[in-house]
């Protein structure tokens, strides 16, 4: 299916019809495809025998999405080790969920917590090497030997626009400084 959808050609599974369309404005009739200028995108549609099963559909309210900002997973460059260790003076992968520092509040900040004596250790922010919405890439501060917690504060709100006021979205598993 994906390489005729490739070659241009639609799809029509019954369930759905699938097609290539090149979005953009062509200015004459010779004029050839410029990633700069035009798009491919795929298009789906529902078929037939899908739509005639929308009244068989049962739904079920759930409760309010989580739409927070969330850390599932934290990478040690250096060592390479996942949601274990922490390299002091080294780079650290942090991959979640509207994680992104964004805002003007001055709690803003990715910090690590120490976990006995809860003593919060900011990460400057020259420290920051990526801030992107899924993915932060920190340089971690030069920490003691101990067990840490990372935490985020930010308002980012996966818009243009920030949040009020900032949230925190804090690593559940503990990282250690060996």
């Amino acid at each position: 299916m994906a390489y005729q959808l490739c070659d241009g050609y639609s799809v029509n599974t019954g369930y759905f019809m699938a097609n290539t369309q090149i979005r953009g404005v062509f200015d004459s009739p010779s004029e050839t495809f410029n990633s700069e200028k035009h798009s491919i995108l795929f298009q789906f549609n529902q078929g037939e025998k899908l739509r005639a099963e929308i009244p068989n559909i049962e739904i079920n309210i759930l409760g309010v999405a989580d739409a927070s900002s969330a850390i599932p997973q934290v990478t040690d460059v250096k060592s390479g080790t996942i949601n274990d260790l922490l390299t002091p003076g080294r780079n650290l992968k942090i991959s979640g969920n509207k994680i992104k520092i964004a805002g003007e509040d001055p709690a803003n900040g990715i910090f690590f917590v120490e976990t006995i004596t809860q003593t919060r250790t900011a990460v400057k922010t020259s420290d920051m090497v990526t801030n992107n919405p899924s993915e932060l890439i920190i340089i971690v501060p030069g920490l003691a030997s101990g067990g840490y917690n990372v935490e985020i504060i930010t308002q980012y709100s996966g818009g243009t626009t920030v949040l009020k006021a900032p949230r925190t979205a804090t690593f559940d598993k503990l990282l250690t400084v060996i």
